[in-house]
């Protein structure tokens, strides 16, 4: 069995928000609910055609299982799935917001990062 090398310190405010946010698409996925509403997975796989649906539905159920979403199933055939934001997850979209300002301004400096990086791993 996994066993961390270092326990998790929830009383640290950057740890538990890394809990919320660390994974590539959850900012992402937050958003994108909030811009939408209630949305089918459908939807949001459409909307992240980068990722692989397995990670998308994994990070949702990961948000879900902290209440930053949640999860309507409908019934019939076949059954229909909405994902919402809760009231906890519409506590978060100020850091969204925020995060959104942050790589708007300064994008240019991490795409000239990027090309350096491409660089220098084809001369290795």
């Amino acid at each position: 069995m996994y066993s961390k090398k270092k326990p998790e310190d929830l009383d640290c405010g950057i740890e538990v928000s890394m809990k919320i946010f660390g994974g590539k698409w959850k900012p992402c996925l937050i958003d994108f609910i909030n811009k939408g509403g209630s949305l089918r997975p459908s939807e949001i796989h459409r909307a992240i055609p980068t990722a692989t649906p397995r990670v998308l539905n994994m990070q949702l159920r990961e948000l879900e299982s902290y209440n930053v979403v949640s999860k309507k199933i409908y019934p019939g055939l076949p059954p229909k799935v909405e994902y919402s934001l809760t009231e906890f997850g519409k506590t978060i979209l100020p850091i969204i917001a925020m995060l959104d300002r942050w790589g708007i301004q300064h994008k240019d400096h991490v795409k000239k990062a990027d090309e350096t990086m491409k660089v220098l791993r084809a001369i290795r």
